[in-house]
């Protein structure tokens, strides 16, 4: 395999997210991680373009190797840890966003298995990009062909839902089945050190998700364990949406509830300033009240001119636009659109706050059938 493995991304024909395709059980033998993979994808290659000689550049997260055990072949980490010290592997702690560098500066073609939706707010190029992405798929022999993906467009929404994800699996807060550790992230945490606010809630500012090391939320400041201090109160964003731009955002705390409209008073949302005076005039004084309550967001329709609304579905598509009942809570969850007038949108963000993101979970899971040997308790060494 040496042969193809070029030492730069500039001398390369294509650019390979290696710890994907090392940890892609679809292809390959059995077991969660194997070099012999790459040798698949390269045969592959081969055969895609016709050249003996294709050179590819590979990138892999340091994580890779940090997983040494779950290699089936010991030979085959020797092999890779050869590889980074010839520099034939670039190794960083991202893999995804120096891949997608490189080939925003390079244009070369990527072999990965990866969406990367959470990257498309820094890399928009990404979306319905149908030719600089191919998918290895296995084929009935057990050979492997690459396939160029459909990258598709995400919404607003999808793109936000997965960087939340991206940012819980960076700070170590997803456990089995990629699902988040509730019970770390409904609480809030404060460091021992007199002088660090980054976890206080109470000093305000940005407050940071804790850092899981070996099962211990963590100062990612002073390295100190945290110390809980109490429930995790949650925010959600709301974004007003003017002939399709968004023109200001507003956060809604759990347990509260605002009035949305023309000029609703000084405990309401004002879009009075946003509006040119022919719009103004088809938005109410107080129009909508949106409220956050046991971790779910809902709206209802105090207008006099009436509101219509329509929910974003699991694929990023809208559905049809229905008239709001006067007087009545619905939910209203990222990516939904409440339209005031034509032209003024309300909308939610994708990014969900803490105690909504673990009831989300919850409920998927409670939907998801478990087999009976997955059910079944598992020790841990």
């Amino acid at each position: 395999m040496e042969h193809h493995l070029a030492a730069s991304a500039e001398r390369a024909d294509y650019l390979v997210e290696l710890s994907n395709v090392v940890r892609d059980i679809s292809i390959g033998p059995r077991g969660p991680r194997s070099l012999r993979r790459l040798g698949l994808v390269l045969r592959a290659l081969m055969e895609l373009t016709g050249d003996p000689d294709v050179s590819v550049y590979l990138v892999a997260d340091t994580s890779l190797l940090g997983g040494h055990r779950e290699f089936g072949d010991q030979a085959e980490v020797r092999r890779l840890r050869g590889w980074v010290a010839d520099g034939l592997v670039e190794e960083v702690d991202d893999a995804d966003e120096r891949v997608l560098e490189l080939t925003r500066m390079t244009a070369t073609p990527v072999i990965t298995g990866d969406q990367y939706v959470d990257h498309r707010v820094e890399h928009p190029w990404i979306q319905g990009n149908t030719w600089q992405f191919l998918r290895p798929e296995p084929r009935p022999d057990g050979s492997v062909a690459l396939v160029a993906m459909d990258m598709g467009v995400r919404s607003a929404a999808e793109i936000s839902r997965k960087m939340e994800l991206s940012a819980l699996k960076k700070q170590g807060l997803l456990g089995p089945s990629r699902t988040p550790l509730t019970d770390v992230i409904m609480r809030a945490w404060r460091c021992p050190e007199l002088r660090c606010s980054l976890y206080d809630i109470r000093r305000g500012g940005r407050i940071l998700l804790p850092r899981m090391r070996r099962g211990v939320p963590t100062c990612e400041l002073h390295g100190s364990p945290l110390e809980d201090d109490g429930p995790r109160l949650g925010t959600t964003q709301l974004k007003a949406v003017i002939d399709g731009a968004c023109v200001a955002r507003y956060t809604l705390d759990e347990g509260s509830e605002a009035h949305v409209g023309r000029l609703p008073g000084p405990a309401g949302i004002a879009l009075h300033s946003l509006l040119a005076p022919p719009v103004a005039q088809q938005v109410s004084r107080r129009h909508v009240a949106v409220s956050a309550r046991n971790g779910t967001v809902l709206i209802r329709d105090i207008s006099t001119y009436g509101t219509r609304m329509r929910h974003v579905g699991k694929r990023g598509g809208f559905g049809t636009w229905e008239k709001l009942p006067p007087q009545t809570d619905r939910p209203f969850r990222p990516g939904d659109e409440v339209e005031l007038a034509p032209g003024v949108v309300l909308t939610r963000s994708g990014r969900r706050f803490p105690a909504e993101l673990a009831d989300a979970w919850r409920t998927e899971a409670a939907q998801t059938p478990v087999s009976p040997s997955a059910a079944a308790p598992t020790r841990r060494a």
